[in-house]
């Protein structure tokens, strides 16, 4: 399964590239810009809904329920508000970043992790990656479904094992 990350610098037109994306297919929803944010997520969930592709807002669950997105996307950091939007929303799918083994294996409540960075990304220069063999033990580890994020290509993709799926900005951009 793919995921697309809307991303401020490196996706201009997100909605172009949704609409390569194939059905099943997850589009994660950022920007810092929260007019940006909120163009995007009505759009996106629009575009979503006939595609048959399921949208996620991140942190901003407020938005997420005005635009009738699937669920939320909770930073690291904001991953232990994954209990209250359970149970405020049990219907929502909720994904968490992860960064590390334990943070992998210490968040609950959410349907899936996306795990970063495997491989050195341009969107985050200056952070160390995991490693495809790191990230294959995190993903092994994980009771939760995960998905491989960062610098990952049609090249190294074969070397990641037990993810459920890629995400990703600038190798799915049209």
């Amino acid at each position: 399964m793919l995921v697309l990350m809307t991303d401020d610098e490196r996706l201009a037109d997100p909605l172009r590239a949704a609409m390569l994306l194939p059905r099943g297919a997850m589009i994660i929803v950022r920007s810092r810009d929260h007019a940006r944010r909120a163009a995007w997520a009505h759009a996106l969930v629009a575009l979503g809904r006939t595609r048959g592709l399921l949208i996620l807002i991140a942190n901003d669950a407020s938005l997420a329920s005005r635009c009738g997105a699937d669920g939320v996307h909770l930073s690291d950091t904001n991953a232990r508000q994954a209990a209250h939007w359970r149970a405020v929303r049990p219907h929502w799918f909720i994904s968490a970043a992860a960064h590390s083994l334990r943070t992998a294996t210490l968040t609950h409540f959410v349907d899936a992790l996306i795990l970063s960075p495997i491989f050195p990304t341009p969107s985050h220069p200056k952070a160390v990656a995991l490693t495809a063999a790191r990230a294959n033990a995190i993903a092994h580890a994980s009771r939760l479904p995960v998905y491989a994020l960062g610098g990952v290509t049609a090249c190294n993709a074969p070397l990641l094992h037990g993810h459920v799926g890629i995400a990703a900005i600038g190798a799915l951009q049209p």
